[in-house]
């Protein structure tokens, strides 16, 4: 295990463990970056995003919209505030079924 190489996906997750050669031969085609460490031993290589791969999640697809957030009084205090809807735009169903079993269990 000391001889592998970690390699990771454009998006940073770890794919596999490879060896110098391997690495060497992915290098060469141009399907990888190679990181070093500052006295230039290799670190990790990572495969370069190619056509046709789909691009990273991004971080608010796996959040989802926030309609809460903390605001400041004048007093200095913070408080949850909710989040006010844009003209024609209405609340998700998912929301309003979560308020509705939040309140009959309270």
């Amino acid at each position: 295990m000391q001889d592998l190489i970690p390699l990771y996906n454009a998006d940073g997750e770890m794919q596999n463990w490879i060896s110098e050669q391997r690495m060497s031969r992915l290098d060469r085609i141009g399907l990888i970056r190679i990181v070093r460490h500052k006295k230039g031993r290799v670190s990790r290589c990572i495969l370069h995003r190619r056509p046709g791969d789909p691009l990273p999640t991004k971080l608010s697809v796996y959040l989802g919209t926030r309609y809460s957030y903390l605001e400041r009084l004048e007093s200095g205090r913070l408080v949850w505030a909710l989040r006010k809807l844009r003209n024609g735009e209405s609340v998700p169903a998912a929301f309003l079924q979560l308020i509705t079993e939040c309140s009959t269990h309270a």
